[in-house]
């Protein structure tokens, strides 16, 4: 939901002081209601379409446009390797002279 703890407190606090003690446990309570309500429906929602597309349904999960993090396709794709690297031959170590006083 994104709401910290201080922001919750201070929620609270303007809301016990906006709607008073008396009517405050009433309206928490109607909220828990209205909250169940619409998750209620929305998981209705939720079923009448899965049960209307069938399985059509999971084929349009493969689409869920959350689960192309590019960051993750770029890493994918510069870790996959399509052919083994190749050895590249390094040129023969040039010999030290010992300097010449």
């Amino acid at each position: 939901m994104g709401i910290s703890g201080g922001e919750l407190v201070v929620l609270l606090v303007l809301a016990f002081l906006l709607i008073g003690p008396e009517r405050l446990p009433d309206l928490a309570q109607q909220l828990g209601r209205l909250t169940r309500e619409l998750k209620k429906l929305a998981t209705g929602a939720k079923d009448k379409v899965r049960d209307e597309l069938g399985p059509e349904f999971d084929e349009l999960a493969k689409f869920d446009p959350r689960q192309y993090d590019p960051r993750r396709i770029v890493r994918e794709a510069l870790m996959d390797e399509d052919e083994p690297p190749r050895a590249t031959p390094r040129p023969p170590a040039a010999r030290r002279r010992p300097a010449a006083a």
